[in-house]
């Protein structure tokens, strides 16, 4: 039989979330039952739960950054014990046979991944997320939080985390390498803290400078404000990769005039509206304008195992369950630094 839990779920775009409860299916074999302890508010949950990405499949229950326990492992599992502490991210299934799949890059699944919440998984029922006391998922989409990574700044990094690392690791960021990170926020500030450790000199393109003191501290060694015209004129050139963190409609020309040659800006946003790329911006300095999306379970633990190496952890804030619908205003607010952090216990 199914086991109910105690979760918080979005029923409607206009309505605040409240307290509800569950069904976990039953653990199959290769299943492992998380206790969760924390979880991360990331800002699709918000876009997801007030219906601003399409009309989601209500009742949805967010969360995709989860941080926990193993409760209970199936009779096959092989990779996990009870007790182990594990995170799930933003994925929980995928097709497993196509060639992205095959190459370790589950998140861009051609027949599309399981998301952690408002999918529908093998099972044919809803998949909900991380608002809850507890999640069951397949092994093999379940990743080790390493011993001293504590699981509340953790948990953020089975999105934000990866979010940012899967950009810097591929295009090579390390030293040697001139990066920038636009905006210093949910993503940017853990992009900062990993592109430092990854030993690139790091600069953050912010539009004020009220956060500079923090950008300096979580390891930038140069901050600039976009509000001031003249950052543009002296960085033309400067980069060797950019990643934009930030979901507004900004001037693309002019930040990839920023880059040097062969340089590569890399969009993680969701604007709004279509991003224009004027061509010369492009073909000039044999420029590139990319894409990136989270990362496959197998990087996304490499993702966990650097940053335990090195200390990283999100910047939270701990709040109860109570507190979910006043801190989604203050993520739109951009009131928070840097991450709300959800304490399940208080479901």
């Amino acid at each position: 039989m199914p086991t109910t839990v105690n979760a918080y779920s979005a029923t409607a775009a206009d309505q605040p979330l409240r307290p509800t409860t569950i069904d976990r299916r039953d653990p199959g074999p290769h299943d492992v039952v998380i206790d969760i302890a924390y979880a991360g508010i990331c800002h699709s949950d918000i876009h997801t739960a007030r219906a601003e990405w399409g009309q989601p499949n209500y009742p949805v229950v967010p969360g995709h950054e989860i941080a926990g326990t193993v409760a209970v492992v199936g009779d096959e599992v092989s990779r996990y014990q009870v007790g182990d502490r594990v995170g799930v991210g933003c994925f929980v299934d995928s097709c497993r046979e196509c060639d992205a799949c095959r190459a370790g890059d589950e998140q861009y699944c051609e027949r599309g991944m399981t998301g952690t919440y408002n999918a529908v998984g093998r099972d044919g029922q809803p998949t909900h997320g991380g608002y809850s006391t507890a999640i069951v998922v397949d092994e093999n989409y379940v990743c080790r939080i390493p011993e001293g990574l504590d699981l509340d700044v953790a948990a953020p990094l089975l999105c934000a985390g990866i979010t940012l690392y899967s950009p810097l690791r591929h295009w090579n960021a390390g030293p040697g390498k001139k990066v920038a990170i636009i905006g210093l926020g949910g993503l940017g500030h853990v992009g900062v803290k990993i592109a430092h450790a990854m030993g690139a000199e790091v600069t953050v393109l912010s539009q004020s400078l009220k956060k500079m003191e923090d950008g300096l501290r979580l390891g930038a060694d140069h901050y600039y404000a976009t509000s001031d015209p003249d950052t543009f004129r002296l960085l033309r050139n400067e980069f060797d990769l950019i990643v934009n963190t930030v979901s507004a409609n900004l001037d693309m020309s002019k930040f990839l005039g920023m880059l040097a040659i062969n340089g590569t800006l890399v969009e993680l946003g969701l604007p709004e509206h279509p991003i224009e790329i004027p061509a010369g911006a492009v073909t000039r300095n044999r420029r590139s304008f990319a894409g990136s999306m989270i990362g496959g379970i197998a990087e996304t633990q490499e993702m966990l195992d650097f940053c335990a190496e090195h200390g990283i952890g999100a910047e939270i804030e701990v709040i109860d369950a109570e507190a979910i619908n006043e801190a989604y205003d203050r993520v739109v607010a951009s009131d928070v630094r840097y991450r709300f952090v959800i304490d399940t216990a208080t479901l």
